[in-house]
C-alpha cells in the first residue's frame, strides 16, 4: 500500500495508535525518572484536514470527527479523554481543522526531564515537524532512515522509554524489514517498550510478523509480553481501503491490557462503518 499519512490523518487507525500510545506515555510518567521515546518514521507533525489531501479523502470524518462526539463509558472515559484533549489543544473550540501527528501528541506528554528523537528522511515532512516543534530543546529531529536509526538509537541513556515504528508501508518487504530491524533493536534494548503499528490487509503477513516479534520477546534472557491488538471497521477487501489496522506491543505497561479492555468495546460505534467494528486483543503466539 501507499501511506502517504496527510490523505489519513486522524482516521480510525489514527485514533486506535495514538490512543494507546497516550496511555503508555502517560504509565511512564507514573516514575519520576527520564524517559526516553524514539519515533522512527516521524512524520510532519501537524495535519491540515482542510487542506488538499485531507479533503481528498476526508478520512477523519470517520474517524477523530467521530471521537469528538461520541460519550463513553464511566470506566473508559477517563481512559480516553487525555488523547482527545491533547486534539482539542490544536484545535479552537468547537472545530477541528487540525490533527497532532504521533510527535506532537508525545511531545504534549513529555516532563521537563524526558527527551525524544524523530527520524524523517523525507525532505518536505522533516521541515514541517522541525516547524511544529519549533527547535524544541527535547525533541531532536534527524534526517535518517528510521531503519538506520532505530539500531543506533538504542539503548537511549535513560533506560526506560518508548520506541513507536510506524512505516509507509511503501515497499513490499516492509512486514519483513519491521520483523528485522526490531530484532536488532530489542537484542540492544530488550527492556525498553516497542509499539509496531501495521495495516492488516493479508492475514498470512499480520500472522507471520506477530509470531516474529513474539519469537524475539521470548528468546530474550528476560522474555517479554507481546500484545496483540486488531482492530477493523469494516470486512477488509483486498483491492480496496484500508479497514484494518494492527499494534504489537511489546513490554506492554501492566495496566494496559486491562484499559484497552475498558476502551475498545467503547470504540466500536463510532469508529464502524456500514455497521460495528470488531477488535482482538490477545498475547501474540510463537
Amino acid at each position: 500500500m501507499n501511506y502517504r499519512h496527510a490523505f489519513h490523518a486522524g482516521n480510525f487507525a489514527d485514533v486506535i495508535k495514538h490512543l494507546v500510545l497516550v496511555r503508555i506515555l502517560t504509565h511512564l510518567q507514573e516514575k519520576p525518572t527520564p524517559f526516553r521515546i524514539i519515533d522512527t518514521h516521524a512524520g510532519a507533525g501537524r495535519y491540515d484536514l482542510t487542506g488538499d489531501e485531507a479533503t481528498r479523502t476526508v478520512e477523519w470524518s470517520t474517524g477523530i470527527a467521530r471521537m469528538m462526539q461520541s460519550s463513553f463509558s464511566d470506566a473508559a472515559e477517563p481512559l480516553i479523554a487525555p488523547y482527545l484533549d491533547i486534539v482539542r489543544s490544536f484545535n479552537s473550540e468547537g472545530d477541528l481543522t487540525t490533527y497532532p501527528g504521533s510527535p506532537l501528541i508525545a511531545r504534549a506528554l513529555m516532563r521537563p526531564q524526558d527527551r525524544m528523537v524523530c527520524c524523517e528522511l523525507e525532505p518536505g515532512a522533516r521541515k514541517q515537524l522541525i516547524s511544529a516543534l519549533r527547535h524544541d530543546e527535547q525533541a531532536r529531529v534527524v534526517d535518517i532512515d528510521g531503519w538506520v536509526g532505530l539500531p543506533a538509537y538504542v539503548p537511549p541513556n535513560e533506560r526506560r522509554g518508548l520506541v513507536l515504528i510506524d512505516p509507509p508501508f511503501e515497499a513490499k518487504d516492509e512486514f519483513s524489514k519491521l520483523a528485522t530491524v526490531f530484532a536488532q533493536a530489542y537484542a540492544k534494548w530488550p527492556t525498553g517498550i516497542y509499539m509496531l503499528w501495521y495495516p492488516a490487509k493479508s492475514r498470512r503477513a499480520t500472522d507471520d510478523l506477530a509470531r516474529s516479534v513474539a519469537a524475539t520477546t521470548a528468546s530474550s534472557a528476560t522474555p517479554g509480553k507481546c500484545l496483540r491488538l486488531e482492530f477493523s471497521i469494516a470486512p477488509q477487501v483486498a483491492d480496496g481501503p484500508l479497514t484494518s489496522t494492527g499494534l504489537l506491543i511489546v513490554n506492554p505497561p501492566w495496566k494496559l491490557q486491562d484499559e484497552l479492555r475498558q476502551i475498545l468495546p467503547q470504540l466500536e460505534r463510532p469508529l464502524g462503518v456500514g455497521g460495528v467494528a470488531r477488535f482482538r486483543l490477545e498475547n501474540a503466539k510463537v
